[in-house]
């Protein structure tokens, strides 16, 4: 590591991030936690001290230390002191169960877990098959003294590593199979909080509220463009969506992100007053939010700036709607974000039209490193680019799986993942679209549609709705509502009313692969 003082060190590294900031504005709160506010000093002595730990324990460069815990300060300062050593960070989420802990661990051979004493003996059974991890750090408990023991040790140079070093794996929750750990850079994470933070307009004044996991590459962006900017993170574990609000007016939070389901929620809420005179933005990420549901936090919370952004994991993040162009296209997913290209291509590769429905594939610094031990996986999503002109060197590039197209403006349009879209009498079915066609009707709180095998249509498009509050909801009155908007191929020929919310992944959003598990029993059909 160098040892150039950080206020004259650009942020290349994770860590330079939160060093440059605390260099910069030393007292400034960098981390609410509950009733604890950690100015940027200290939360930086924390990770230089706890970075020297890690290294006494013998980590080595690249090697992995994963957290497993609720979201709080000691998470943050276990990701960035992993940074500090030379190591790379592997947040898991919280909601996992101990055996897709246990297969995290043992993917990408983890040699310290950071966890809590309530989660500790959890992973009894999952650790005695864990032959490469050498540590278990407990955070409280019995072992707080202990740990506090681990941030006060002596600062120490961390393993040289360069921006193009894996900084950390993020797991994605995957549509099939077990999570694949996606690998990002140091210059992916850095590059994402700098172009994030510039159209966001993100500055020291600023409050952030993380309400998504840290585990989630957007939850782990609130980290990123706050340190980046010596803005303020509150962290959040809630329950229920009131709780959101009510954090949101005890904070003075002037910055959200979050995905549509929590969007979908908080629209049906009523804003206090005193949430919604500092919110400065909202910003949607995870899936296109419904433009009833844009409509209601518009009404709410009219001053605020709306950005409907778009990225995958495997490139932090792909594009963004400026707010100036929410109310004259509400369904596009926006423009490329700063230093990213996003291209719409046919399958052999070359530029489509002008409303051509194709591929999005992503080139440029924030495209990750593939899969963690996965070269067959890697070898699909990530691909080779023909090399520019001038340039005998090959690029690789994002296929996103995702089917969009662009207007004659360049503006982007999401049709649906390619591995979601619904094959139905010869046609192919955005699930999207059907979904926005229920929430329109106003009769349903959340939608999702799904593909199911059928002998005589190839598929046929099962519904799952639940009422919004307040509201009766039945195969027939919903069925009815949509006829006038949508196509006979496009009408649901099975519709499952749900007494509650649809179930979500550990990311928040709704989980389409359990509700297609639940379809076991055969029930009748609507006719369309």
């Amino acid at each position: 590591m160098t040892s150039t003082p950080l206020s004259h060190t650009p942020a290349f590294l994770l860590h330079d991030l939160l060093g440059s900031s605390a260099a910069r504005t030393p007292h400034a709160t960098a981390l609410v936690d509950g009733n604890r506010h950690i100015d940027y000093a200290s939360l930086q002595g924390e990770v230089e001290g706890l970075a020297a730990s890690l290294l006494s324990l013998g980590v080595q460069r690249g090697q992995r230390v994963a957290m497993w815990m609720e979201k709080r300060s000691e998470m943050v300062v276990s990701i960035f002191a992993s940074s500090r050593a030379g190591a790379a960070f592997v947040p898991i989420n919280p909601l996992l169960k101990p055996a897709q802990v246990g297969h995290i661990l043992q993917d990408c051979t983890v040699r310290i877990l950071i966890t809590t004493a309530t989660r500790r003996p959890l992973l009894a059974e999952v650790l005695a098959q864990c032959p490469e991890l050498q540590h278990v750090l407990v955070i409280d408990g019995e072992n707080a003294s202990d740990w506090q023991a681990l941030l006060a040790t002596p600062a120490r140079d961390g393993h040289r590593v360069i921006d193009s070093d894996l900084a950390g794996i993020f797991y994605t929750s995957g549509s099939t199979g077990r999570p694949k750990g996606v690998m990002v850079s140091h210059r992916n994470v850095v590059v994402g909080a700098q172009s994030v933070a510039s159209y966001l307009g993100n500055h020291s004044g600023d409050r952030l509220l993380a309400a998504l996991p840290l585990s989630f590459d957007a939850g782990f962006s609130q980290l990123t463009t706050a340190f980046c900017t010596g803005a303020s993170v509150v962290l959040l574990n809630y329950l229920l969506p009131r709780d959101v609000l009510k954090a949101m007016e005890r904070e003075q939070i002037t910055g959200l992100t979050a995905v549509p389901p929590l969007w979908i929620q908080l629209a049906q809420l009523d804003w206090p007053a005193a949430a919604v005179t500092p919110l400065r933005y909202f910003a949607n990420t995870g899936g296109r939010m419904p433009r009833e549901t844009l409509g209601a936090l518009r009404q709410r919370a009219p001053a605020a700036r709306p950005f409907l952004m778009y990225g995958l994991t495997e490139a932090f993040r792909a594009t963004y709607l400026p707010p100036e162009e929410a109310e004259r296209r509400p369904d596009s997913i926006g423009r490329a974000i700063p230093n990213a290209e996003v291209m719409v291509l046919r399958e052999d590769g070359s530029e489509c039209a002008v409303d051509e429905p194709g591929e999005l594939v992503q080139r440029g610094a924030l495209v990750a490193m593939g899969y963690w031990n996965d070269a067959e996986k890697t070898a699909e999503r990530f691909r080779p680019l023909p090399a520019h002109e001038g340039s005998s060197l090959v690029e690789i590039a994002v296929f996103s799986g995702d089917t969009v197209r662009r207007d004659a403006e360049g503006f982007l349009y999401f049709i649906g993942r390619r591995d979601e879209m619904i094959k139905t009498s010869g046609y192919r079915v955005s699930p999207t679209e059907v979904e926005e066609a229920c929430y329109a009707t106003q009769l349903v709180a959340e939608a999702a549609a799904i593909g199911t095998d059928h002998p005589l249509l190839g598929q046929s498009i099962t519904l799952f709705a639940s009422a919004t509050a307040g509201a009766a909801l039945s195969q027939e009155s919903l069925l009815a509502a949509l006829r006038p908007t949508l196509p006979a191929w496009m009408l649901p020929t099975r519709i499952v009313v749900m007494e509650r919310a649809l179930p979500r992944n550990p990311n928040g959003k709704i989980d389409r692969k359990l509700l297609a598990e639940t379809l076991t029993t055969p029930a009748p059909e609507n006719a369309p």
